[in-house]
């Protein structure tokens, strides 16, 4: 009888590795705060630490920072706790390399609109900080700029992928308000004077002749805001208060503020939305978080702030009746619904970012461009004139023609 060999099973092909495209990044300004903490650190490095970003194909797109300042000293030490291969104080030689696809700037307003020219010229991708420029004229011309260059821009709208925002824009989808009537904005808390306590914002947020202010640091923020959620803002009418005209700086030497440090604007949208909202680093904080807003519209109002969202529909709204002689007793607090947490919330920067490498990856359309950063500038500029002339203020469209 002859044996029979039996051939053992062929090993199957080792699954390949998919490809892996990494984007080189020249991040302009990562010893700030906002530059470290939010683009660095949670955005860039975590998403080079989890390996990239998968897309659809199936492929993944990673980082590589190139870490650029004024001092050496402060580059290298962020190099060397993070693992960063490549830091400069020269930017014109790292636009000049072709190994750097994408130009991002987190530099203070006064020095971003000329590092964004040498980034459009050099044919880089912009991503960006807002205020995008000092004035609407200026902002709208590197819009244009880079619209002739063909240059892909996008700026920062953060406070849209809040966890809160995102729960209000949920809402606003599903139709639970029914028509929208008003919003009402409350922002800020109480930056200390530096005397005796040393003040958590730095000193050149009040010179006014350094960029500072509260209307050019957060109308910028509530008009992506406005427009991306409740519609385009049409007018508006803005009072500017410098509250505290003393301070000391971080050295502590005394100066006096020349930009406002609290701003009270009332906001006309398209569709007959009427916002308000007041923004001030000279109030002690009596709500739940740093910034809420609350929304009322015919059938229900919500208040949301950066993570928690309530709700109160129309067929759960109480009766008040007012009667100032007697105590009113209604636990008001009660009659509102936490909405519960049933989504994974990313960090709101980091899921910029994600959103902007694969739009630029894959060629798409990006809405968060320059022209919408030059409508955060016009609301600005916009806002300091109306509270210099004491009337509201129209604004007019925006078009790169």
């Amino acid at each position: 009888m002859s044996e029979t060999t039996i051939a053992a099973p062929a090993p199957a092909p080792a699954a390949s590795a998919p490809a892996v495209r990494e984007i080189g990044i020249i991040m302009n300004g990562v010893s700030g705060r906002m530059g470290y903490r939010q683009h660095l650190v949670r955005s860039i490095l975590a998403i080079r630490e989890q390996g990239g970003i998968e897309l659809p194909d199936g492929s993944k797109v990673t980082v590589k920072p190139l870490l650029v300042g004024r001092s050496e000293a402060k580059l290298a030490e962020l190099a060397a706790k993070h693992g960063i291969e490549d830091y400069t104080t020269d930017l014109d030689a790292a636009l000049a390399d072709p190994r750097w696809e994408i130009y991002a700037d987190f530099l203070v307003t006064k020095a971003r609109a000329t590092a964004l020219r040498k980034a459009i010229a050099a044919g880089k991708t912009i991503y960006t900080e807002k205020p995008t420029a000092e004035s609407l004229e200026e902002a709208l011309e590197l819009a244009k700029l880079a619209a002739d260059a063909g240059v892909k821009t996008g700026v920062v709208h953060d406070k849209l992928y809040l966890p809160g925002l995102q729960k209000l824009k949920r809402l606003i989808d599903s139709g639970f308000f029914g028509r929208i009537l008003s919003v009402r904005g409350e922002f800020g808390y109480w930056v200390f004077e530096g005397d005796w306590q040393p003040a958590q914002r730095p000193s050149w947020n009040y010179r006014a002749e350094d960029g500072g202010g509260i209307i050019v640091d957060m109308f910028p923020h509530w008009n992506y805001v406005l427009e991306n959620l409740f519609g385009e803002v049409n007018s508006v009418y803005a009072q500017a208060a410098v509250h505290i005209a003393d301070r000391w700086d971080e050295n502590g030497e005394h100066y006096t503020a020349t930009a406002e440090d609290a701003a009270y604007g009332v906001f006309e949208l398209e569709g007959g939305v009427v916002a308000q909202i007041n923004s001030s680093w000279t109030v002690r904080v009596n709500r739940d978080e740093l910034v809420e807003f609350h929304v009322d519209g015919t059938h229900g109002s919500a208040v949301v702030g950066l993570f928690g969202a309530k709700i109160q529909p129309r067929n759960a709204t109480p009766k008040p009746v007012w009667n100032p002689d007697l105590e009113d007793t209604h636990d008001y607090d009660a009659d509102w619904q936490s909405i519960p947490v049933n989504d994974v919330f990313m960090n709101g920067f980091r899921q910029q970012w994600e959103e902007f490498l694969i739009s630029y990856v894959e060629g798409t359309d990006y809405e968060f461009d320059l022209l919408a950063g030059a409508r955060g500038v016009q609301l600005a500029e916009a806002g300091l004139r109306s509270s210099r002339e004491g009337r509201k203020i129209e604004l007019d469209a925006l078009s790169l023609d």
